[in-house]
C-alpha cells in the first residue's frame, strides 16, 4: 500500500480531514468513551493509522495511566505527531509500517484504526483486520471507523450529493469534491457495514457491533 495520506501533508492534514468528513471529532469522541470503560490499570493502546497524533493526544486528557504505540505508514504524519506530542502528557512510541504489516501479539486492550483500512484490497484489509485481532490481549476492544458503501445505488446517489454539499460548505471547492468522488474505487474501497462486520467475525472477533453511523463512515466496535 502506497502512502495514501500523501493528498494532504502532515502539516494540512488535521485542517483538511475535518473539511472533508463530517463529525470526524465525533469518532474521536466515541472511541475515547469506549476506552474509558475499558477496566485495566494501565492501559495498553495501539492506534493504527495514527496521522498526526490527534486521537492519542485527546485520549491522553481524558484517560490516565495510559501508554500509546501510534503507527502509521507516513513517516512526515509520525514526525508530526511525535512533535506535537513530545510537551504533551502522552506516553508513546512511533513505529513507521502499515497495518497489514504489524506483528504484534496479545500486547494491547485496545486497537483503534481511523480511516485507515479502506485503502486496502480485500487481502490485505483482511490482514490488516487480523493483524489488529492478534494485538490485542484476550477481551480487548477493537475500534475501527471507515468510509462504508451503501447497499442501495438510490440510497448511494442521496447519501453522496448530502456527503458533497457538507464538503462545500465547509470550505472545499467543487473540484475538490469531484475529485474525491472519483478516488472512490480507485483508490480507496468502501465495503458495506455487513461485508465489515462479516470481516470482524471471520478475523476471530467474539463479537462484533456498529458503534456509530452518519452520512458514508460508520464505526464498528469488536471484541477478542
Amino acid at each position: 500500500m502506497k502512502d495514501n495520506k500523501s493528498a494532504y501533508t502532515s502539516s494540512d492534514y488535521d485542517a483538511n480531514v475535518n473539511k472533508v468528513l463530517p463529525y470526524y471529532n465525533e469518532f474521536h469522541r466515541q472511541i475515547i468513551d469506549a476506552a474509558n470503560c475499558i477496566d485495566a490499570d494501565n492501559l495498553r493502546w495501539l492506534d493504527l493509522g495514527c496521522g498526526t497524533g490527534t486521537l492519542a493526544c485527546k485520549a491522553a486528557n481524558a484517560i490516565s495511566n495510559c501508554k500509546f504505540t501510534l503507527c502509521d505508514i507516513s513517516e512526515p504524519m509520525l514526525k508530526t505527531a511525535e512533535e506535537k506530542l513530545k510537551n504533551s502528557s502522552v506516553v508513546a512510541e512511533y513505529i513507521n509500517c502499515s497495518n497489514d504489516k504489524i506483528n504484534f501479539s496479545n500486547e494491547f486492550d485496545i486497537v483503534s484504526a481511523v480511516m485507515s483500512n479502506h485503502y486496502f484490497n480485500p487481502e490485505q484489509r483482511k490482514t490488516a483486520t487480523k493483524n489488529a485481532f492478534n494485538a490485542l490481549k484476550p477481551g480487548g476492544i477493537y475500534i475501527t471507523f471507515e468510509n462504508i458503501e451503501p447497499q442501495a445505488e438510490s440510497v448511494k446517489k442521496l447519501y453522496i450529493k448530502r456527503w458533497g454539499e457538507y464538503m462545500l460548505s465547509a470550505g472545499r471547492s467543487q473540484d475538490e469534491v469531484e475529485n474525491h468522488f472519483n478516488r472512490r474505487g480507485t483508490e480507496y474501497f468502501p465495503i458495506t457495514v455487513s461485508e465489515h462486520l462479516y470481516l470482524l467475525k471471520e478475523c476471530g472477533f467474539k463479537s462484533a457491533e456498529i458503534l456509530w453511523y452518519s452520512y458514508m463512515q460508520a464505526g464498528f466496535l469488536a471484541i477478542k
